[in-house]
């Protein structure tokens, strides 16, 4: 598979090449993989397992990819399609940068929930092409959404006004990883949720001004850290 490079392009557009617009039936399959996918870790999984659990033969599994990794990539092109609905949905609402921080985190938290601790490792080692496409998804998707909020949050103030967005963009975007580091955070001792919780608010703390902080430490108030719903 050819590396590409997003500009101006929504990978879910280019991720749609793999996965064209679907049937109600495919998309509730993709669905049913997907959080197949995320309870049980990606290499444990065979094909006659995915197809039992979603109750389907093999055959018909076959149909609508050719191998494990391609299902794992239309799988991929559906989630990625809602999370950019849910992410454009955020915005519509026109809250504050930090209150569209907290509305995104509140959703990400409960996905992390629910993830294997070994999906992340799993994608990486053995799934490159699968991988390729994840990283490109950070670089760009992930990359704009932060930026976005980062620029709202310079003009209402909330923000530095010499916040550095390409540079920090990056940074924030380059943690994703740490949160699924099984040495750095063995999943017998942390959990997802948890560790994305205390980098969310490790990356408020760095970037806001004072009235920004202020905000920030009212909103705080009505979160509980052992239970993060942020």
């Amino acid at each position: 598979m050819e590396t590409f490079l997003f500009k101006n392009v929504s990978i879910v557009s280019f991720l749609y090449s793999f996965a064209p617009r679907m049937e109600q039936k495919e998309i509730q399959l993709l669905e049913q993989v997907d959080k197949l996918f995320m309870r049980c870790g990606i290499k444990s999984l065979t094909m006659d397992d995915i197809a039992r659990e979603i109750g389907i033969s093999k055959k018909t599994l076959y149909l609508h990819c050719s191998d494990k990794e391609d299902l794992l990539i239309k799988s991929f092109a559906h989630h990625f399609r809602c999370e950019e609905d849910f992410q454009n949905r955020i915005v519509s609402k026109n809250l504050n940068a930090i209150d569209e921080i907290f509305e995104v985190s509140k959703h990400v938290s409960e996905m992390l929930k629910t993830i294997h601790p070994s999906v992340h490792y799993d994608l990486r080692k053995y799934y490159p092409e699968a991988w390729k496409i994840f990283s490109e998804y950070r670089k760009n998707f992930m990359l704009k959404c932060v930026s976005d909020n980062m620029e709202k949050g310079k003009k209402e103030g909330l923000y530095r006004a010499n916040l550095n967005i390409p540079i920090v963009a990056r940074i924030h975007i380059s943690r994703v990883d740490i949160v699924f580091d099984g040495e750095l955070f063995p999943a017998n001792q942390f959990n997802f949720a948890e560790v994305f919780f205390e980098m969310i608010r490790y990356h408020i703390r760095g970037i806001a001004s004072p009235k920004g902080i202020e905000y920030f430490m009212d909103k705080i108030k009505t979160i509980d850290p052992t239970n993060p719903k942020i």
